[in-house]
């Protein structure tokens, strides 16, 4: 590693190299996530076009909010991958690289000679993380793949909703952020296994975007396969324990509470004054108190709509009752235990001042991630990058004037 790209790095990973050859969002988050734990990651964009990540989200002042996040702690290199020469780049840029991270449709990179066999030829322990929508292989692999897909395919849509209600998408990027970070793990398995069983030995780590999210989605197919029950919508109900809702509070807002543990469900019900449902029969187990989410839904959520949000949560945490309120963005902003342990930080930009945006996702002891910088401009570090891999100043001035870089 570089004087300069060490200067950028510390961490968990400090020493290791990532090119993050991907765009719109897992492979980007996934890169995120390693570069915030000290991994030194070279972001290649297209010179021309950018990344699409740019383009999502509100922008101020021509700034684009996310790119700050998910670029942060990257180095910019803009270059034109389906050019000989841009080629060329990524492939001398994949000599220095621990891991490469790519989301082209299944051949891309095998049509511009930068399939991982020809990777392999300038480095052979090279991890190749490919992401895409439904695998490298099988009927899907070749189509168009999204994160909405997924999260129609994984069954996600099919629960989620009120059950008079149409299947309901989120409202943000789910299935592309659970691919993200199950990137990350994988990742860090086929590092463990290169370096500490086949020495200077890569493999491909095939990820796609449906596999996490049916994952999370739970045991439906197992299910259906062993009883022949397909799940349906319950709005915010469970199957598998009651009280469990969303309720509204006498000042307008919304708390959510959940009863997982028999002795959590008890407390509630001696909190909202009906302490004589605990002695029937059916409350002893959670699947047979969500037969009669009716009657402890109208219990609870009488009790809560008669108090302000603050009494509620003070009463039930009193109680030692399990309760949320539920947030909007300036909440979670506001909230005392996101300040105190600081899931949010400020960071210093050089265009828009201090940004707040989402910390490090977990804590270390001993090497702590940190947020170095925020995501910049286009092809800001093309020219360092390139003269460290070797280029000339006259070659880089010819290919940008050629449009290979920017």
């Amino acid at each position: 590693m570089s004087e300069t790209s060490s200067a950028l790095s510390d961490g968990p990973l400090t020493g290791v190299r990532v090119v993050d050859a991907s765009t719109i969002l897992a492979g980007p988050l996934c890169c995120q996530v390693l570069g915030d734990y000290g991994a030194e990651v070279v972001k290649i964009e297209h010179p021309r076009r950018g990344d699409g990540m740019r383009g999502h989200g509100p922008s101020k002042d021509g700034e684009p909010l996310w790119w700050k996040e998910i670029s942060r702690n990257k180095r910019l290199v803009a270059a034109d991958l389906s050019q000989a020469e841009g080629a060329e780049l990524l492939l001398r840029l994949a000599e220095t690289a621990d891991v490469l991270v790519e989301n082209f449709r299944p051949g891309t990179m095998e049509r511009w000679g930068l399939g991982p066999e020809d990777l392999w030829k300038r480095n052979p322990g090279l991890i190749v993380v490919r992401v895409t929508g439904f695998g490298q292989t099988g009927p899907y692999a070749s189509r168009a793949g999204f994160g909405t897909l997924a999260e129609a395919m994984s069954g996600f849509a099919h629960l989620t909703g009120e059950p008079s209600g149409p299947p309901t998408l989120p409202a943000f990027g789910l299935a592309d952020s659970m691919c993200g970070i199950a990137a990350v793990g994988a990742t860090m398995m086929a590092l463990w296994e290169r370096d500490t069983k086949t020495p200077g030995v890569g493999q491909v780590v095939d990820m796609n975007l449906l596999t996490p999210l049916m994952t999370a989605v739970g045991p439906g197919p197992t299910v259906y396969d062993q009883l022949g029950v397909v799940g349906q919508r319950h709005g915010n109900r469970s199957v598998n324990n009651a009280p469990r809702n969303t309720y509204r509070t006498s000042d307008g807002s919304w708390v959510a509470i959940s009863t997982s543990a028999q002795s959590i469900a008890e407390r509630v019900m001696r909190l909202v004054g009906h302490p004589e449902v605990i002695d029937e029969p059916w409350f002893a187990t959670g699947g047979e108190r969500a037969k009669h989410a009716d009657l402890l839904d109208d219990y609870v959520g009488s009790w809560i709509g008669q108090r302000t949000r603050a009494e509620v949560i003070e009463e039930f945490t009193a109680a030692g009752a399990a309760i949320a309120p539920i947030y909007d963005a300036a909440d979670i902003v506001a909230d005392e235990h996101v300040q105190a342990t600081q899931m949010l930080r400020k960071v210093a930009d050089e265009k828009l001042g201090d940004v707040l945006m989402h910390n490090v996702m977990w804590g270390m002891s001993r090497t702590p991630g940190r947020i170095r910088r925020t995501g910049g401009d286009l092809g800001a570090d093309t020219d360092p990058v390139l003269k460290e891999l070797g280029y000339e100043a006259a070659e880089i001035e010819r290919m940008r004037e050629r449009g290979v870089i920017a």
